[in-house]
Parts: structure tokens; C-alpha cells; sequence
């Protein structure tokens, strides 16, 4: 049997004795994060992208938001006292966080930033969120994260725009 691959999130949350469950999608095909959620047939609402972005202040951000909604700029700003906000470039994630796209986690970047948890991770007991690596998860409480973690919860997501 093959032993289970740790990634260093897996081994900051091991390592303060935190509860989580790990996902493992490595063997599919899956990229978008509704993907993820679909292979992992979890409700999509309870699974977060991490995304990182730069204000005009210079100043980086990261929000965690549901993988099928898109992040309001302006809640986003607001939610961080900056005046306007803006994804930052692919090419400029892994010398910032340390993390490739696909596989960023908001645990273990290589600097601390403020982070911003939209609103709706508390409807859940639990969230997922990626492990530090494309094809890993990790699905933990909030109050587990806020042992590793200092963030803030604000609605920061767009209005649902789709109709099922």
C-alpha cells in the first residue's frame, strides 16, 4: 500500500497537533476548483479557492472564497482598508507564497498576509481548502485554521449570477 504523500501544509498542521482531513485528487484529471469539488463530490460552497492579490498600496492580500464564485474587488478592498485591489500576476505567486497556481494554501506561504475568509466558510462545520499542492486538499474547522492562521471573515464574494 502506498503511504499517503504529506505536503508541508499537512506537516504545519501535523506538527500543531490539528485535526484535518486530507483529499487526494492526484490521479484525475480535475483543474478548475468546481472540478475538485465535483471529484471529491463535495458541495462545492464548502470548497475554497485561495487567492492572492496586491492593493495599490503595494500592500499583498489573500481571500479564500468558494471555488464557483468569483471575488468582488471592491468587498475585497473594503475588507482590507484599501482603497482598490488586484489579482496579482500567475508568474509572480511561487517567489511571493511559495506556492504554484493550482496549489496554493493560505498555510505555510513564505510571509504571513492578511487573509480574508469569505463569510459563508462558517455555514459549514468544516471547509476544504488546498493542501500546498496540486491534486491535495486538506478539509478542517475554522477554529482549527485560526490555530495556524490569523484571518478575518467578511463577505467578499460576488452575487451568485448563475441560475440552476
Amino acid at each position: 500500500m502506498k503511504k499517503e504523500e504529506k505536503t508541508n501544509v499537512m506537516r504545519i498542521l501535523d506538527q500543531k497537533k490539528i485535526n484535518y482531513v486530507s483529499h487526494c485528487y492526484a490521479d484525475t484529471d480535475a483543474i478548475s476548483g468546481e472540478e475538485v469539488a465535483a471529484v471529491l463530490r463535495q458541495d462545492p460552497n464548502r470548497v475554497f479557492k485561495t487567492l492572492v492579490t496586491i492593493a495599490n498600496s503595494n500592500s499583498y492580500y489573500v481571500f479564500l472564497i468558494p471555488v464557483n464564485r468569483e471575488l468582488d474587488l471592491k468587498k475585497a478592498a473594503k475588507a482590507v482598508g484599501e482603497k482598490s485591489i488586484s489579482m496579482i500576476k500567475a508568474k509572480d505567486l511561487l517567489p511571493l507564497t511559495g506556492y504554484i497556481h493550482g496549489g496554493c494554501s493560505p498555510i505555510g506561504m513564505k510571509k504571513s498576509y492578511k487573509t480574508v475568509i469569505d463569510a459563508s466558510a462558517s455555514d459549514f462545520d468544516t471547509i476544504i481548502f488546498s493542501g500546498g499542492k496540486i491534486g491535495y486538499q486538506v478539509e478542517l474547522s475554522l477554529d482549527d485554521l485560526k490555530q495556524v492562521l490569523r484571518f478575518d471573515s467578511e463577505d467578499i464574494k460576488l452575487p451568485s449570477i448563475r441560475s440552476y
